[in-house]
């Protein structure tokens, strides 16, 4: 029994997974939190519960790729400053799992999708307005980690959807493009690598999903070639719209399902 059959996928559905995956090697080697477009077409191909554990290590196989690609780059005081607060975060995530269904799961990414791009707004006009960003050393700075440590540990958890919060964060943080990319890019992979006992302790990774995830880890690849190749050629803005946009279809379509 082939992947596609096990998984009662039709040809066109495991075109879009592929596509979601390929994306995925993009966002991570150039627009971080891009994948939120990907989150949406696993959680509209597949169950919406299933498809959190089963997008997981394909969001690992492209940390891996970021984490190659920008290493030297990574701002390790950081990272340090915000693992605590997130473990907060992954932890009440997966009790909300063990309590919610697979509507429940499905409209909760649909609200935090939509919530995500309201924040990616909120985050491009902060920047339009060139703030002088808040020192991470500072009590703000601090205060500012932990919270958005927890939101983001909360949305990683549930929906594999911290990637806005922490675009957010380190753009504030005043992280420039290569700082921002070798930071996140180990950031999550320390955290993505950490969730995959509690995914599978939930039962959304077994043998079944894997065996999907290793004939989609194959497009990951490509997407993080592409993504190292334009990240000094993209138009940021304009991508940051069309990933806007894609979001809320992708929410809308999840909440109205």
């Amino acid at each position: 029994m082939d992947t596609i059959t096990l998984w009662h996928l039709t040809g066109w559905e495991f075109a879009a997974l592929a596509f979601a995956a390929l994306l995925v090697g993009f966002s991570k080697t150039a627009v971080s939190g891009a994948n939120t477009v990907s989150l949406a077409i696993f959680a509209a191909v597949l169950p919406a519960r299933a498809s959190t554990g089963i997008l997981l290590p394909v969001l690992i196989a492209g940390d891996v790729l970021a984490v190659l690609t920008y290493r030297r780059h990574a701002h390790w005081p950081t990272l340090w400053r915000l693992f605590p607060a997130v473990g907060v975060g992954v932890v009440v995530g997966t009790l909300f799992l063990v309590w919610a269904d697979d509507a429940v799961v499905r409209t909760s990414i649909g609200v935090i999708l939509l919530f995500m791009a309201g924040v990616t707004v909120w985050r491009r006009r902060q920047a339009d307005a060139a703030e002088r960003p808040d020192e991470v050393a500072s009590r703000t700075g601090r205060a500012k980690a932990r919270s958005y440590g927890v939101l983001g540990g909360f949305t990683t958890m549930v929906a594999n959807a911290g990637g806005p919060v922490m675009s957010m964060y380190l753009l504030s943080a005043g992280f420039r493009k290569l700082g921002f990319l070798g930071t996140s890019a180990f950031f999550f992979l320390i955290v993505n690598v950490s969730k995959l006992p509690f995914s599978a302790g939930l039962g959304l990774i077994d043998g079944h999903s894997l065996l999907l995830d290793a004939a989609l880890v194959v497009f990951v690849v490509p997407g993080a070639f592409l993504g190292t190749w334009a990240v000094n050629r993209i138009n940021q803005r304009l991508f940051e719209r069309l990933v806007i946009a894609a979001t809320v279809v992708g929410g809308l379509q999840l909440l109205l399902a």
